[in-house]
């Protein structure tokens, strides 16, 4: 049988009715851009999310550009950030001519070291863009105080990790809501993903809410009358009403994903796998999401391929880290800078992760690692 990294149509099974029901009301009202179906899901993330804003618009990328330009993030700027992300991570950065200051990452959670981001710090650092990798939040309390005496701007990469909180001195902190800007995307693949491009930015101050707000329609705050340049990036009222839909399942989601990590772990225990296969580790306080369920596997290449000709799909995330990549050869990096994301890049795969994931599945996943391992 073939098992698939993900598998949406089994999640459109279970939402089906109710996502008709939505697309039909958007149909009937013929209002398909921003709107009150648009303001409806921004609420009710917001909400969710526990900060006082959240702003719609047309994809993740666009939520983290959109963050830097409400910045004013330009030339002459620092902004760090991790080499070890998807590639908009870095491309908002450069595309504003800041530039760009890697700090390398942690081997156990692939998150971002804060004491990297410390020792990056200097009087021209205007941002620090922390990615919650793979649904882990980075451990934020460790830097936030640093920020905010250096006079440093957050701007949270949630892309992946929307639902995930951390615990720190008995309150819960979800990601996007430590007090600057938090960038989601909705890309269909995500733990809660539209059926196209969306995404979101959330803020806590009114004047950076009216900013995001003005910028995602060509920086107008009245139709024709443009304050800056902005750009068009609106959230579509159909993705809206999808959102909607999702986000009221959102926490079963998280559990069922949560509970096949857990399986995943007992699995590799029970076949004795952990001397080739490292799962990923779940930082104390943190509950982590499992956008992807990625492990450090020895001869990660060859396993790959051996799943592969038995029909198991699984997804390098990602094969080379940022600072490699040739448009940022002007960064100045070169290889041996950013020796854990270096190793990540040679060692990490994606197992098949998404809640309609059956136990049988994951057995025949381990299964076959394990037979891969004693060939």
């Amino acid at each position: 049988m073939t098992i698939p990294s993900f598998d949406l149509k089994r999640n459109y099974a279970r939402v089906e009715g109710e996502i008709k029901e939505a697309m039909e009301r958007i149909l009937a009202s013929q209002h398909f851009v921003l709107g009150p179906e648009v303001a409806a899901f921004e609420s009710e993330a917001a909400a969710y999310l526990e900060t006082p804003h959240a702003i719609g618009c047309a994809s993740g990328s666009d939520a983290l550009l959109l963050a830097l330009m409400a910045l004013g993030v330009g030339p002459g700027d620092e902004v760090i950030t991790t080499p070890f992300s998807f590639f908009a991570t870095a491309s908002c950065v450069s595309r504003l001519g800041a530039k760009l200051i890697f700090a390398d990452v942690e081997p156990d959670s692939y998150n971002i070291s804060m004491e990297r981001v410390a020792d990056a710090i200097t009087p021209r650092t205007k941002a620090f863009i922390p990615v919650h990798l793979f649904g882990q939040l980075c451990e934020m309390e460790k830097i936030t105080g640093m920020l905010e005496e250096k006079n440093v701007a957050l701007a949270e990469d949630c892309a992946q990790s929307f639902g995930a909180h951390r615990t720190h001195d008995g309150k819960i902190l979800r990601g996007g809501a430590w007090g600057g800007f938090g960038c989601f995307s909705f890309f269909p693949t995500k733990n809660l993903g539209a059926y196209g491009d969306a995404g979101m930015v959330t803020c806590f101050k009114d004047s950076d809410a009216k900013e995001l707000s003005r910028l995602r329609v060509h920086g107008a705050s009245d139709t024709y009358f443009h304050e800056e340049v902005g750009l068009n990036s609106r959230l579509d009222a159909m993705q809206a009403a999808i959102l909607r839909v999702r986000l009221r399942k959102i926490e079963t989601w998280t559990e069922e994903r949560r509970e096949a990590a857990r399986r995943y772990g007992l699995l590799f225990a029970e076949r004795s796998l952990c001397d080739e296969i490292i799962p990923p580790a779940e930082t104390p306080g943190n509950r982590h999401t499992y956008h992807q369920y990625v492990v450090r596997a020895r001869r990660r290449d060859e396993l790959q391929k051996f799943l592969a000709e038995r029909g198991i799909v699984t997804r390098i995330y990602y094969p080379l880290s940022l600072h490699m990549q040739p448009c940022f050869a002007s960064s100045g990096y070169k290889k041996g800078d950013m020796p854990v994301s270096e190793a990540l890049c040679d060692e990490v795969l994606a197992l098949p992760m998404f809640p309609e994931l059956l136990p049988e599945e994951q057995e025949e996943v381990v299964s076959a690692i394990a037979e891969f391992y004693k060939k």
